[in-house]
């Protein structure tokens, strides 16, 4: 008969080891357990936003109300959206909402807040390894609204992705998350649900906003709560459609004197007027367009009359990607090398790089409630986003939001040849809405700040005399005034 073999009987060493192994196992789960609770708890900890009353760099208390905190968006909440709301100086229980988008895509809610339109800039000194400083901007346009700078899409300023599927990003997934965001974020600001919302931007944000403004308009007509006090958008120097944006722009540099006239008629022959997008097999266009970029090389594209401080890449080539226009002018936008022969003071993207210094600060990352560990280095613009140009062009939107009737404001600084007021002007009288105030100057202080006309579907166009790319960056005082005009339903 077999006899049945026990197993041997463990001494005290196997013993040993094995309740190590095992209590090291449990150790290494409770670590693990307690640092996700740990995450969850720093995110619940800074979520619904915080109040910031000092910021480094500035001396004093901050003389206005400065809010930031992370909103979640997409599928389990798995992209964080940071913002920055400054409140309004004038009436905020009354006064309109203005969402502001920075364009890019992939420039940072700080860029908007800091460069154009926020309460705050920096000090323009030369870097000593000390904190840059900042003052106060007095043409903040929270003088006339609250205002929500929001780091969109994903992976721009301290906005983040929890998950890698997070980090794909494009223009209808940006408008889907910044739709959430702006309910959420009414959700945890009851007090603000009845003031009047307007959505805002400038440069590449022209493709984004009138899609979100429509999704918005489409979200109150299906009655998602809560149901948003939505009045209408504006646009300064927005990207509408890259051929219209990128035919105007050779016109544009003729009539400033930037090319010459036997030039100017050489392209309109060579390319036939279509100059966005060059077909390499037309030797002779390809030809003109290299001299075209050789006349303006040496240029601010952005603003003409401003310095070029130096470059954060090469300068364009038309051949082998088939890049439009607008994608070429744009280069001198991405933050520059600087020039030493340029001086500082001279050299307005100095504090581009300034910006980069400040919000590097671990001081500053804690000040402004900013999640450990959740990016590495802040951009001021991030080229480098998974991002997918779904849309061509927004031309259509503006068509349905205009049979909507919600109010538009559309400007341009004259000075920028990236997306010249030319093209901006042509898909707007496309549109074939009446003129109900033509063509005419509006003043700031006795003087003319620019150019303005107003349509029957409650659209007004304005030129930004002097101004760039982005005109409040360059024109404050004068962009002030309009947005305060506009946004209080009075003629520029």
């Amino acid at each position: 008969m077999d006899v049945l073999k026990r197993p041997p009987k463990p001494n005290a060493l196997t013993m040993f080891g094995s309740i190590c192994i095992h209590s090291l196992r449990f150790r290494m789960l409770m670590a693990l357990l307690l640092l996700n609770l740990l995450q969850v708890c720093s995110e619940l900890a800074f979520s619904g936003g915080s109040m910031v009353k000092f910021l480094p760099g500035f001396h004093g208390p901050l003389p206005f109300e400065l809010e930031t905190g992370y909103v979640g968006v997409g599928e389990l909440e798995d992209v964080q959206l940071f913002y920055y709301f400054v409140k309004s100086e004038r009436n905020p229980e009354e006064d309109p909402i203005l969402l502001w988008l920075t364009g890019g895509p992939g420039c940072s809610a700080w860029s908007g807040l800091v460069f154009e339109i926020g309460p705050l800039n920096f000090k323009m000194e030369e870097y000593n390894g000390s904190l840059p400083e900042l003052v106060i901007n007095p043409y903040s346009w929270s003088k006339a609204s609250s205002v929500i700078f929001v780091d969109s899409p994903v992976g721009t300023g301290f906005s983040y992705a929890k998950t890698p599927g997070g980090s794909l990003t494009g223009d209808f997934k940006q408008v889907d998350h910044l739709h959430q965001f702006l309910i959420k974020w009414l959700v945890d600001h009851p007090e603000f649900v009845s003031n009047p919302v307007y959505v805002g931007g400038d440069s590449y944000s022209g493709i984004p906003i009138p899609i979100l403004v429509q999704k918005i308009s489409n979200g109150i007509e299906e009655g998602i709560e809560p149901l948003i006090n939505l009045q209408g958008y504006l646009l300064g120097n927005a990207v509408t459609d890259p051929s219209t944006d990128g035919n105007s722009a050779i016109p544009h540099a003729h009539g400033l004197g930037l090319i010459s006239d036997e030039l100017y008629e050489s392209l309109k022959t060579s390319c036939e007027g279509e100059y966005a997008y060059i077909d390499p097999g037309n030797a002779d266009c390809s030809k003109d367009i290299q001299a075209f970029y050789a006349c303006i090389s040496a240029l601010n594209t952005g603003q003409i009359l401003e310095p070029l401080c130096g470059f954060a890449s090469p300068k364009p080539a038309m051949f082998g990607k088939r890049r439009s226009l607008y994608e070429n002018l744009r280069v001198c936008l991405e933050d520059p090398i600087p020039d030493p022969s340029v001086p500082v003071l001279g050299c307005r993207s100095y504090g581009y790089l300034l910006s980069g210094y400040w919000a590097n600060d671990d001081g500053v990352r804690k000040a402004i409630n900013i999640r450990e560990g959740s990016i590495g280095e802040w951009q001021r613009c991030n080229y480098g986003l998974r991002y997918t140009q779904d849309v061509h062009s927004t031309y259509d939107y503006h068509v349905n939001l205009s049979i909507k009737g919600y109010r538009s404001l559309i400007y341009s600084g004259d000075h920028d040849i990236i997306v010249p007021f030319l093209g901006t002007q042509a898909w707007i009288r496309s549109l074939n809405y009446t003129i109900v105030d033509d063509w005419r100057p509006w003043t700031v202080h006795g003087q003319v700040a620019g150019y303005t006309r107003t349509y029957s579907n409650r659209m007004t166009f304005a030129t930004v005399k002097g101004g760039g790319h982005t005109a409040p960056e360059y024109k404050p005082e004068e962009c002030l005034a309009m947005f305060k005009r506009w946004i209080s339903h009075e003629s520029l």
